[in-house]
């Protein structure tokens, strides 16, 4: 049978994609399901075992950020898995991580108290291929550290997150994605109810290798992200049904 252009091209991005870091995981990897974003990754699969870059520009960005990335570690840490969270300065608080399916327990909390030396408990810590993640607060990334990291991870299989607050400069790195989440007016399940709502983010994908580049806007409900204007495609349905 005669093979179509476009079934060579599929099969040729298909075979380059392990030389860019997409690797086939050697040991069960819970999905992770970003909903509508899912079709911008290569093979429609969120991109583990690899480098997370998270640019953010002020403290009320950077805990988006967080919470973004916390929605992400409940799937992969599904089943009980172990997540390293590394920083200079403890903020995070455990028992929020709760309402993202995260057993705050299983949160290994690693702090150190000098700039330098996140850097190696980083490296370090990537190349236990037993945790679900690793996430690292960390202001500078340069291209060389970056490719240090992505090596380690697709050796290890364990997926990294570096958040980043309030970078001097952005340059190219070996990361396979660069995200931007601010955060969003909470989404209420009930128009006009009163309360605080579901957390909602703007999420910019900024870079994505033998991706798609977009932004969205979505909301945490019922364990797991959902497009805001799909709720609020439904309200107004529910708004004229009860009229009608």
């Amino acid at each position: 049978m005669v093979r179509s252009k476009a079934d060579i091209i599929a099969q040729l991005q298909k075979d380059i994609l392990p030389l860019q870091g997409f690797k086939t995981a050697g040991r069960y990897v819970p999905k992770v399901d970003l909903g509508i974003i899912n079709h911008v990754f290569p093979n429609n699969t969120f991109p583990t075992g690899t480098i997370h870059e998270f640019i953010s520009y002020g403290k009320e960005d950077s805990v988006a950020s967080a919470g973004f990335v916390a929605g992400i570690m409940g799937m992969l840490m599904k089943g009980g898995g172990i997540t390293a969270w590394i920083t200079m300065v403890p903020v995070l608080y455990p028992p929020a991580l709760i309402s993202f399916n995260i057993n705050p327990a299983n949160i290994l909390m690693i702090k150190v108290s000098k700039e330098k030396d996140l850097l190696w408990t980083a490296e370090e810590v990537l190349k236990c291929e037993g945790l679900a993640a690793v996430v690292l607060e960390m202001r500078e990334l340069d291209f060389n550290t970056s490719r240090r990291l992505q090596l380690i991870v697709e050796r290890s299989r364990v997926t990294g997150f570096i958040l980043r607050e309030q970078p001097r400069r952005l340059i190219t790195t070996a990361s396979i994605a660069r995200w931007q989440i601010t955060s969003a007016g909470s989404i209420l399940t009930e128009k006009d109810m009163p309360g605080v709502g579901h957390p909602a983010w703007k999420v910019e994908l900024l870079k994505l290798r033998n991706g798609k580049p977009g932004s969205w806007k979505l909301y945490w409900s019922n364990k797991k992200f959902q497009l805001v204007k799909h709720h609020e495609t439904q309200m107004i349905t529910e708004e004229k049904r009860k009229a009608g």
